[in-house]
């Protein structure tokens, strides 16, 4: 288990101390280690050994359930005790990370006052704001990034592909292949595996020409939805029997003529974005690696450079 706190003050980097405390059972010790933070100034991390005691056959089932009781109160206690001691020194929220096997605390945490923050596969984080006024720990991620590639080859036609599970108003329709963007993936990379994994197909990331930005669209989510140009670097389909129903490469007239398409506000501006942008009447964003001083790493830009020897981008 973990636990992180923003404080009104900051600790010295150097510093560390033992706390004796029952938090998870009466042998284990908890571990306080200052470390700096973004929003602001230290925030010690409290961690917790997630192994328990390992038991004998002799031990009763009773015996179990009355060890488990001694821990859980013994959980709520330091908490209690934790929180008041935190609150006198003038902390202003708390971070507590419970991992996947000790999901039995997240009733006492509840209890206590904690709410819900966010959920990963392994654990559940929980929040508490001590200070009086609103609460400035940073919400959960806001939204879902998604990607469009539009593929076309030298014969003017676009790779396009039918998925399996759609809602029946997009039924029969040819689309360009999309997806979500995996954690910590690039928005140009992530174009060119969707395309991999639903048809086969190799590509090179070109530019994104446009994004859209929608409300409520996944477990009340907002979604960012970028379209990309990409070019083919095979031909050879193999369709994704996950996903697609089936995939082609479609003449670009017959494609953008789908009643589906032209009845569709979106769907068609999107094609009309990406054919100015074959007939070089629309520049689109290619990706720059840049290194920002503020954080020392290296991350994706996304501008174009209108009538650059390297670009065929051209102003009107």
């Amino acid at each position: 288990m973990e636990l992180k706190l923003f404080g009104s003050k900051s600790l010295s980097s150097g510093s560390e101390m033992m706390l004796s405390s029952p938090f998870l059972n009466s042998r284990q010790i908890m571990k306080v280690i200052p470390h700096s933070c973004s929003c602001r100034g230290i925030v010690p991390r409290a961690s917790y050994p997630s192994t328990s005691p390992t038991g004998t056959s002799a031990v009763s089932q009773q015996d179990r359930l009355d060890s488990n009781s001694y821990g859980i109160n013994g959980t709520k206690a330091a908490l209690r005790s934790s929180m008041c001691h935190w609150r006198i020194k003038g902390k202003k929220g708390v971070w507590l990370k419970l991992p996947l096997e000790r999901s039995d605390l997240v009733p006492v945490a509840v209890q206590e006052g904690f709410q819900y923050h966010h959920a990963e596969r392994s654990y559940v984080m929980m929040t508490y704001w001590i200070a009086d006024g609103p609460c400035l720990l940073p919400s959960n991620a806001s939204h879902h990034v998604g990607v469009g590639s539009f593929v076309i080859n030298d014969k003017d036609e676009v790779l396009v592909v039918q998925e399996k599970h759609s809602t029946p108003s997009l039924f029969g329709l040819w689309k360009i292949p999309t997806g979500f963007i995996h954690e910590s993936e690039e928005i140009y990379t992530g174009a060119v595996r969707e395309v991999k994994e639903e048809t086969g197909v190799d590509t090179e990331f070109v530019e994104v020409v446009a994004f859209r930005h929608a409300q409520n669209v996944s477990f009340e989510k907002s979604d960012l939805f970028f379209v990309c140009i990409l070019r083919p670097l095979s031909t050879e389909i193999m369709v994704d029997d996950l996903e697609i129903q089936a995939a082609k490469w479609m003449p670009l007239d017959e494609f953008v003529n789908q009643p589906l398409i032209q009845g569709d506000s979106m769907f068609k501006k999107i094609i009309e974005i990406c054919i100015a942008r074959l007939g070089k009447r629309y520049c689109g964003l290619s990706v720059h690696q840049l290194v920002s001083k503020f954080d020392g790493k290296t991350s994706s830009l996304y501008f174009n450079i209108v009538e650059d020897k390297d670009s065929d981008c051209q102003a009107n």
